[in-house]
């Protein structure tokens, strides 16, 4: 699957590891099932698989030593995911790569950036172009991101838009 961080291809170095494989050398990404496991390799970098279904407060005293945490996306109505990642960045102050899986649209990249996702795995043969110009089609966001560190439009937004209405009127 091809990885895109800000709306570009780069390289996986990760590889996921089966429930009941051998943990080689290399990054791997583990089921959280066998973080602790996971935490004892020494072969590379450790990641996790979150389910959507986890509480990320399961991952406080393991963040320190995670390298990756990879939320993930059942269905692509299941929003679960995009609290996570921001509770990992925001509450728990992760700054790591969070990695979103499964069924993501590029509908949806912008606002996973927003939350704190730092990398989208999308299905082989994805148009690439889409999913970089899901990030350029929004300019201004409404509500700020803490995650990026926005400041508030407020009513000094509201105010700009009604100059530069009469202008144009």
């Amino acid at each position: 699957m091809p990885l895109l961080e800000n709306g570009r291809p780069v390289q996986n170095t990760w590889r996921y590891v089966a429930e009941g494989e051998a943990l080689d050398t290399g990054d791997i990404i583990v089921p959280l099932e066998r973080l602790t496991e996971g935490l004892a390799h020494m072969g590379g970098r450790v990641g996790v698989l979150l389910p959507a279904d986890a509480q990320v407060s399961a991952l406080k005293e393991a963040l320190p030593k995670l390298a990756l945490v990879a939320v993930t996306f059942p269905i692509f109505r299941d929003g679960r995911a995009f609290s996570q990642a921001r509770a990992l960045r925001e509450h728990l102050h992760f700054t790591g790569d969070i990695r979103a899986t499964g069924h993501v649209l590029p509908d949806q990249y912008e606002m996973l950036i927003r939350c704190g996702v730092s990398t989208v795995e999308v299905p082989d043969g994805t148009d690439l172009s889409v999913w970089a110009h899901a990030l350029d089609q929004f300019d201004v966001a409404m509500q700020p991101s803490p995650v990026l560190d926005e400041k508030p439009t407020g009513f000094a937004f509201r105010r700009l838009l009604d100059r530069v209405t009469e202008k144009a009127g």
